[in-house]
């Protein structure tokens, strides 16, 4: 019986097979292992690019409504809580589709914190936060990013000078 068991490992015919299959398992773990990252890492591309959209586009949503002093006038376009739903106006130029709505803070008065001036009593300060909400714009993907940016705005007016 000894002689037999030695006979059978000392013939090899059929080990190049054994080790052909076992680099060809090895081979499709590395290669399995390579697509999944690959897919990992494509994904998490998309939802950056998502994000960095949805965050641009809450930006620019600020930008346009910091450009237009308009924006800022009272009375008129806000309603009693002193809100104005920039978004709602079709009117107004968002190329982004950014959901933007100002808000006036009649309860704070003064000068912003560090503003500067010394001369505050020939001034009336305004104080509003924009709030702009931006969206990724591609359809693809089901669950879309989105970003909040809040600006604070103070818009400084002149008060009458009387007496002269």
């Amino acid at each position: 019986m000894r002689t037999k068991s030695v006979e059978i490992f000392k013939n090899q015919s059929g080990v190049a097979l054994v080790i052909a299959l076992i680099m060809i398992i090895v081979l499709t773990v590395i290669v399995l292992a390579a697509s999944l990252t690959s897919i990992f890492e494509i994904k998490l591309a998309g939802n950056k690019r998502g994000a960095t959209d949805a965050f641009f586009g809450a930006d620019s949503g600020v930008q346009i409504v910091m450009a237009d002093p308009s924006n800022f006038d009272l009375p008129g376009k806000y309603d009693a809580t002193g809100k104005y739903n920039y978004s709602a106006n079709a009117a107004n130029p968002n190329p982004t589709k950014a959901d933007i709505i100002i808000y006036h803070n009649s309860t704070q008065t003064g000068a912003p914190r560090g503003f500067g001036f010394s001369a505050t009593g020939n001034y009336e300060f305004m104080h509003f936060l924009i709030e702009s909400t931006g969206k990724d714009q591609v359809e693809v993907s089901p669950i879309k990013s989105t970003s909040v940016i809040q600006q604070k705005a103070v818009r400084l007016v002149p008060t009458l000078q009387g007496g002269n």
